[in-house]
């Protein structure tokens, strides 16, 4: 009877165990929105992208690091990512994202990005911990956008990342700065954020030549170990010239977009809801199993 029993019971917890498997393999993949008037609506002071933030996630082996997705300067972590957070998640990969850099109450209206960029390297920081913790993982991968692609090198020049980091990926990252001008125009795109233009430590330093950037690419611009992609469009707007965020070095992969396909005619503001340049997020995740995007039309703002 007791062997019975142990049976029986060792069946229903396989059985139990082939139903979430069924239900884990047909979930339906969450939408991936191309389309950044969609995407940028919604702005949020505290909501995470679809698919994101899930601190019971478990990398798999074919994914063994968690990707931690950073925003740029006036954006939040929902209104970045609402196409390649749930990418990400529909590829198996835990994905975690941050809001960052809130200043003089800017957070209210989920607008981020604006304080000292070493204050942010260092929420950074303490973000990724607690994803290693979280997740078991050894090391995480980094995709950032805008001022998110850049603050991360601060972290792994400054604050121990380049032994927690195993790629960084920029989408027109301000790596050598850019005008005042191209923050204004920034600005106009965040409901509010102009409000904060007059005090924004991050925007100061971003400004080309500032002498934050000097120290920060003075010396070797791409850490050894760290695998660097930067993906930038020819018609970028906030980071002049585009040109600027490209990186130097051995270990760096810079990408043109109207390289890859003259029907992209995305710039700044459509990178992260850009199909093209997403594809290029995954292939620089997972080198090993790149595809070439397909090159179908891009619009600026909008994506696609």
């Amino acid at each position: 009877m007791r062997r019975l029993a142990t049976s029986l019971l060792a069946g229903a917890a396989l059985a139990l165990s082939l139903v979430a498997t069924s239900a884990a393999a047909t979930a339906e993949p969450l939408p991936v929105i191309y389309n950044g008037v969609l995407g940028y609506a919604h702005t949020s002071p505290t909501a995470s992208p679809p698919g994101a933030n899930d601190w019971s996630c478990r990398p798999s082996a074919a994914h063994p690091r968690p990707v931690v997705l950073v925003h740029g300067t006036f954006a939040d972590m929902s209104n970045s990512w609402q196409a390649i957070s749930p990418l990400l998640h529909n590829r198996g990969y835990c994905v975690f994202a941050l809001n960052y850099g809130a200043h003089g109450g800017s957070e209210q209206l989920g607008v981020y990005g604006m304080a000292d960029i070493s204050e942010s390297a260092a929420q950074l920081a303490d973000f990724v911990n607690r994803v290693l913790a979280a997740t078991g993982a050894r090391m995480v991968d980094v995709v950032g956008h805008s001022q998110g692609g850049m603050m991360p090198r601060y972290y792994l020049k400054h604050l121990g990342g380049a032994r927690r980091v195993g790629a960084l990926v920029g989408l027109s990252p301000s790596n050598h700065g850019t005008t005042l001008d191209g923050l204004f125009t920034l600005a106009g795109y965040f409901p509010g954020a102009d409000g904060f233009m007059s005090d924004c430590p991050a925007c100061d330093q971003q400004r080309a030549g500032s002498p934050f950037l000097t120290e920060l690419n003075g010396g070797r611009e791409a850490l050894p170990g760290v695998r660097y992609t930067v993906i930038q469009s020819r018609n970028d707007e906030v980071v002049t010239p585009y040109t600027s965020a490209f990186l130097s070095g051995p270990n760096v992969t810079n990408i043109l977009l109207q390289r890859q396909c003259p029907l992209d005619q995305g710039e700044h503001l459509s990178m992260p809801y850009d199909h093209i340049a997403a594809a290029d997020v995954l292939n620089a995740l997972d080198p090993g199993h790149a595809v070439s995007p397909a090159c179908t039309p891009v619009a600026p703002v909008a994506g696609g």
